[in-house]
């Protein structure tokens, strides 16, 4: 059986995942060998792959709208949305929930996508900031110029396990449109959030 260039390369790249985890283990006075670690460069790297898999492309997960919702006017809100990233200066696991909203032009999105636009920025080396804003610039961008919000909150394992070691979960937003220029917007996005902790 033939091998494209693609399946060696990434078949390669396992290789050096799994010795960087066998290396990382002894490093910590661990006997590789044992039955417990056998196979965990193996599991490291399947659990690391699952981590990265993005869900679709935004333009794509974005493009199923409907126009038969009714006349939709007023703020349409998503969350908690749950999900697990990897801190990119750590690659360690932060785990959070968002709370999206978007101003329709008419349309709406499908009730799934908003979640899994979530997953797909979440499943990559990243940091809570760019997150959030990256959540509001694709609905901007793909589906309503008149204006979305979001807003994390996570917990950081690199804080928790390591560093200052204190639960000290963090909270960012990002609005756009009319959330930042329309104070009943914005308010309504408020109340938004007190409703659904």
């Amino acid at each position: 059986m033939a091998f494209s260039e693609r399946e060696l390369h990434d078949a390669r790249l396992h290789t050096r995942v799994e010795a960087g985890v066998i290396a990382m283990l002894e490093l910590a006075g661990e006997d590789v060998g044992r039955p417990g670690l056998l196979r965990t460069p193996r599991r490291f790297l399947e659990a690391w792959l699952e981590l990265v898999a993005r869900p679709g492309d935004p333009s794509a997960l974005l493009a199923t709208t409907f126009d038969d919702a009714g006349p939709v006017d007023q703020m349409v809100g998503f969350g908690p949305i749950e999900f697990a990233s990897v801190c990119e200066h750590h690659l360690l696991p932060f785990v959070g929930s968002a709370w999206v909203a978007y101003l329709p032009e008419g349309r709406v999105i499908g009730l799934s996508k908003i979640p899994r636009l979530v997953e797909h920025y979440a499943r990559r080396p990243q940091v809570q900031e760019r997150l959030t804003g990256q959540i509001t610039a694709a609905i901007d961008k793909y589906v309503t110029g008149l204006g979305s919000a979001c807003q994390i909150r996570a917990t950081h394992t690199c804080a928790t396990m390591r560093g200052v070691r204190k639960e000290t979960p963090m909270t960012t937003s990002s609005l756009t449109g009319g959330f930042r220029t329309d104070l009943a917007a914005r308010e309504e996005y408020l109340a938004f959030l007190a409703s659904h902790p």
